[in-house]
């Protein structure tokens, strides 16, 4: 019994060490794979403006990453702010040591940022790299933080009229218009939601964390994959269940987030009418269809209900079941923006048989009332 213990253990040992040298193999791999990608930047020159920082220039911009700087905790690493000492303000992304995901990601953002240029888009100001251990991403900073920390806290979101908040509809449709149409490789974002729109200190939107993008070519209009990134609420009937991805996942996506603007209402939560209760997409096509559009809205339209009004039914419109039945996101910003074109008529959204349990709704509140109460009590 003895003997078979020790070898039992020696073979788990042996194997825990094994796998551990294939992980520390991969990410070796792919801080070489990284360090080719930065070559190449620094060769070509072709963006003048992307810069190598210094990781001591980082450590004191952001106070050596005091606790006091730090701004949020991201899925693969925590982000900073900081200044540097030509006074320009940054945020940092600081990725976590020995993650493959987030080393996926940094490469991903550092190959697309010759690419994206336009204003609805964060700026990735450089990189930052100390050895194999450290890894950082430069942004520049959004005085105002992410759309989510307005539109769904009462008092924060007061600030944001109407005029502001379809200014923000509008600049997120641009940004995607430019990422599907006008960039120089079609950019799939797949992972766009509230808490990924910054602000800046005009309040006007930008479209950041490409970290999950998927760049498409020309000829290409969807593709296949088993890997499913992206937030439960913003993700397509057809990629959730099959794996299509195509710009039309970005549009459904854009539909939803259009959604929780209009009525400051979270698209994972469910709200009641007549006596039921259905999830964000159900509930504005259930209002829309009896003319009540009045009580998605989070105040009084006043003189934009018009405006309001069009941008319901184009948001209902990108959420359609079948991807073929939604707009592309040039239909989409013509839609917006021209008074004279007759909008067609939205058809049952997708995700309209979706019938939660009420010990399912009462974990999401559960859920959504700790996230409120954790971020009041936050510094920044």
């Amino acid at each position: 019994m003895v003997i078979f213990i020790s070898c039992l253990a020696i073979h788990l040992w042996i194997k825990t060490q094994q796998q551990r040298e294939q992980a520390m193999l991969k990410l070796r791999q792919m801080s070489l794979a990284i360090q080719s990608v930065i070559n190449l930047w620094r060769m070509e020159g072709s963006n003048l403006e992307f810069s190598q920082y210094d990781y001591s220039d980082i450590k004191e911009a952001t106070n050596n990453f005091s606790v006091d700087n730090k701004l949020g905790q991201g899925g693969f690493g925590p982000v900073y702010k900081g200044r540097l000492g030509s006074g320009i303000k940054i945020a940092v992304k600081r990725l976590e040591t020995c993650s493959l995901q987030g080393l996926l990601e940094f490469q991903n953002e550092i190959q697309l940022i010759s690419k994206l240029q336009h204003k609805n888009l964060v700026k990735l100001l450089g990189y930052g790299t100390k050895g194999d251990q450290e890894k950082m991403l430069v942004y520049e900073y959004m005085e105002n933080r992410s759309l989510d920390y307005f539109i769904f806290d009462n008092v924060k979101g007061a600030h944001l009229k109407w005029s502001k908040r379809l200014h923000i509809i509008d600049g997120i449709a641009q940004g995607l218009l430019y990422l599907h149409n006008y960039s120089r490789l079609c950019v799939i974002h797949r992972d766009l939601k509230a808490s990924n729109i910054l602000l800046d200190g005009k309040m006007n939107p930008k479209i950041s964390d490409f970290g999950m993008a998927r760049i498409f070519c020309s000829n290409v209009k969807e593709s296949n994959t088993t890997r499913i990134v992206g937030t439960h609420g913003y993700i397509p009937p057809e990629y959730a269940f099959h794996g299509i991805c195509s710009i039309k996942s970005d549009v459904f996506s854009f539909g939803v987030l259009t959604l929780e603007i209009i009525s400051s209402k979270r698209t994972a939560q469910f709200y009641e009418y007549n006596g039921q209760l259905y999830n964000l997409i159900s509930y504005a096509w259930q209002l829309w269809s009896d003319g009540k559009l009045g009580e998605l809205t989070y105040s009084p339209p006043g003189n934009e209900h018009q405006k309001i009004e069009r941008c319901i039914q184009v948001a209902l419109l990108c959420v359609q079941e079948s991807a073929e039945h939604r707009p592309d996101m040039e239909q989409v910003v013509t839609m917006l923006n021209a008074k004279d074109v007759n909008l067609p008529k939205p058809t049952q959204p997708a995700y309209f048989h979706v019938n939660p349990s009420a010990e399912e709704v009462f974990i999401k509140q559960c859920y959504y009332d700790y996230e409120y109460h954790a971020r009041k009590v936050e510094p920044h």
